[in-house]
């Protein structure tokens, strides 16, 4: 990636792990076209056919001195919130913590108001509803909507009837520009996942990135086709002397980015999106249901790892609810990958 002129080297982060919640879904669904029989062999489903995952964020802040106006603080991903009624509580097994109280719980505690940045992968609702939160007593709404959690078509996941405010009310909010458009037109197999509650009450913190796709538009790729331009090519710095890129992996979303920068020890960190969710979601086929392209997600696997294994990438998954933390090498047989786990 480019570097910082100055001292020759990029901008680095000290990134901190948080888990914003623990929750359910539909392990079918996760799992795609791949059958029940394979992958049960290895991953328990509830009594209700739910696979648990994580809603896992990264707290990055900047080791040494920002230029003025820099960000210090940033948030990559944020969760679903604690805005979900009874009844969605219910569908996704999701208790009372969210990202609000995950940082509360640190120590010492970090306010979401010390938050200069969040970057979010995609705009679904379990990966950016936290953007937004339930007032608290006595608060006023910032934004009403209608019905939080209140669909475009006017249907929703909450009875709860009121307003919102934004949960990090001093951070820019960075998303790629394909993905916001999408959202905003709710493009997507699910009807129930962009929400106007998370999105709307956001919209003068955005930051739209406009990151190259990986391959050109109209342009269907081999299965084991990497892109034509290198990664570096590809990766948008966030903002001058940022030392943090974002980078287009489409198929779950079209505008779905991954989330680079370098830790104080020199290793490069790729916050990794739902291409791969989970470890359990390495091999090529195993894409989720609720991916736009299936075939898309495939080829955005292969070439994503085999960056990821070339370049000593140490990938964060966002749902694996064990170590999210791994590091890719060649498989010992075969032309696919093996997964190791590895620390912060």
């Amino acid at each position: 990636m480019p570097s910082d002129p100055a001292h020759n080297t990029p901008p680095r982060w000290k990134p901190r792990l948080i888990r914003a919640g623990e929750f359910r879904l539909d392990a079918g669904s996760m799992f795609g076209l791949i059958p029940r029989v394979v992958w049960s062999r290895s991953v328990p489903a509830d009594d209700r056919g739910r696979l648990t995952v994580q809603h896992n964020c990264l707290l990055l802040d900047r080791v040494g001195t920002a230029p003025p106006g820099s960000p210090k603080r940033v948030l990559v991903e944020v969760g679903t919130g604690n805005k979900l009624d009874d009844k969605m509580k219910d569908v996704f097994a999701l208790s009372d913590r969210w990202i609000g109280s995950a940082l509360a719980e640190l120590d010492p505690p970090v306010a979401c108001e010390s938050i200069d940045a969040v970057v979010v992968t995609h705009l679904h609702f379990d990966h950016a509803g936290a953007l937004t939160r339930l007032p608290a007593p006595g608060e006023t709404p910032a934004w009403s909507g209608g019905p939080l959690g209140g669909h475009w078509d006017g249907g929703g996941g909450s009875a709860r009837v009121g307003g919102c405010v934004p949960t990090f009310p001093k951070a820019r909010v960075f998303v790629q520009r394909r993905e916001w458009s999408d959202a905003v037109a709710n493009r997507s197999v699910m009807t129930r996942t962009y929400y106007r509650d998370h999105l709307l009450p956001i919209e003068k913190q955005l930051v739209l990135v406009d990151s190259p796709p990986p391959f050109a538009p109209g342009f269907t790729p081999d299965r084991d086709e990497r892109p034509h331009a290198p990664v570096d090519l590809r990766a948008t710095e966030l903002w001058k002397d940022a030392g943090i890129f974002v980078f287009n992996v489409p198929g779950h979303t079209w505008g779905q980015q991954a989330v680079l920068f370098t830790d104080p020890g020199g290793r490069e960190i790729v916050f990794t999106p739902d291409v791969m969710p989970t470890v359990h979601h390495l091999g090529a086929a195993y894409s989720l249901a609720y991916d736009v392209e299936p075939y898309t997600s495939m080829v955005s696997k292969r070439w994503f790892l085999t960056e990821a294994m070339e370049r000593r990438w140490t990938l964060c998954l966002d749902h694996e609810p064990g170590n999210p933390l791994v590091t890719v090498k060649r498989a010992a047989r075969g032309d696919w990958f093996e997964l190791e786990p590895t620390a912060l």
